[in-house]
């Protein structure tokens, strides 16, 4: 058995889609299944359900939801406990806990291995079908972790590009987080990552831009100056503009040889010898005792 509730709640048992009807029904089997494994308190499903409204027999109306959800998933599942309920199955089994433990291992391969952090973390995205516990959106029990798995799942896009960095897929850590930064404008490690990203991709006064847009939200929104990370970003793109460009490759094959003070009289059959092993060899050594101008006979054949 799967249960999902990264997007709408999703149950596949042997393969087969199982429908579970009705709000109530639904929301309860989202409750379960957040605690998977760990028993929740009648208490507490009656508030989830009802939200503190007084019912004229709360226990048996949970208690009514309670067989019909052991008629669709068997009583073994939905097991009875010392004062409240449990959904007896493994964590994996939900997305939402499988989802935490792949990040949680994804980012502990950081550095050590990146292109498997970056599986790790693209698995783990890949669970998600929409908003986390959809069917429980209004509920005051789901608000807390609804935020917890949205904030988790921006931190594995974050350390996703940040493996796409460190393997040199610049475009691919640039247009993730500039959808990243286009929906969470305010936040500093997505937009710091997009401003490393864009310099790496050869694209320094987009990165100038970029830190500069979110330098200005965050003083008319929040009122606040860049986090210090996100000030270092920007120094970096500021001291590499400013460094003079490393010549190319071809332009420094090209730097001139000494130059000579005298002239260079003779040695016309050595430096035609000379050639001829050039014209067939890559690598030529010239051998003899100290003095004997192998230096000077080098440069001139040069």
């Amino acid at each position: 058995m799967q249960i999902g509730i990264l997007g709408p709640l999703q149950v596949v048992d042997g393969g087969s889609n199982v429908a579970v009807s009705g709000e109530r029904l639904r929301g309860l089997l989202v409750r379960l299944a957040l605690d998977a494994g760990r028993s929740v308190s009648a208490d507490a499903l009656i508030d989830a359900l009802w939200g503190g409204r007084q019912l004229a027999d709360e226990i048996n109306a949970l208690q009514s939801l309670i067989s019909r959800l052991r008629r669709l998933l068997g009583s073994d599942i939905v097991a009875a406990t010392a004062g409240g309920y449990r959904l007896s199955v493994p964590t994996d089994v939900v997305d939402a806990h499988r989802f935490s433990e792949l990040v949680r291992l994804g980012q502990v391969s950081l550095s050590a291995d990146d292109a498997a952090a970056r599986r790790t973390l693209t698995a783990a995205l890949e669970l998600w079908r929409g908003p986390a516990l959809a069917d429980a959106a209004g509920a005051a029990y789901a608000a807390a972790p609804a935020a917890r798995l949205e904030d988790l799942r921006l931190t594995a896009i974050e350390s996703r590009a940040r493996a796409d960095l460190r393997l040199g897929q610049f475009d691919a850590a640039v247009g993730e987080l500039t959808a990243l930064v286009a929906d969470h404008p305010l936040r500093e490690t997505g937009a710091a990552l997009l401003i490393e990203a864009l310099d790496s991709a050869g694209r320094p006064a987009h990165a100038l831009g970029q830190y500069e847009r979110i330098r200005a939200a965050l003083a008319d929104e929040l009122g606040i100056d860049p986090s210090p990370k996100l000030r270092e970003a920007h120094l970096t793109v500021l001291r590499r503009t400013a460094e003079p460009a490393e010549p190319h490759r071809a332009d420094r094959l090209r730097q001139p040889l000494r130059s000579s003070f005298t002239s260079f009289i003779g040695r016309s059959e050595e430096i035609d010898g000379i050639e001829r092993k050039l014209a067939a060899s890559r690598l030529v050594t010239l051998v003899g005792p100290g003095g004997a101008g192998k230096t000077r006979l080098s440069t001139e054949a040069g």
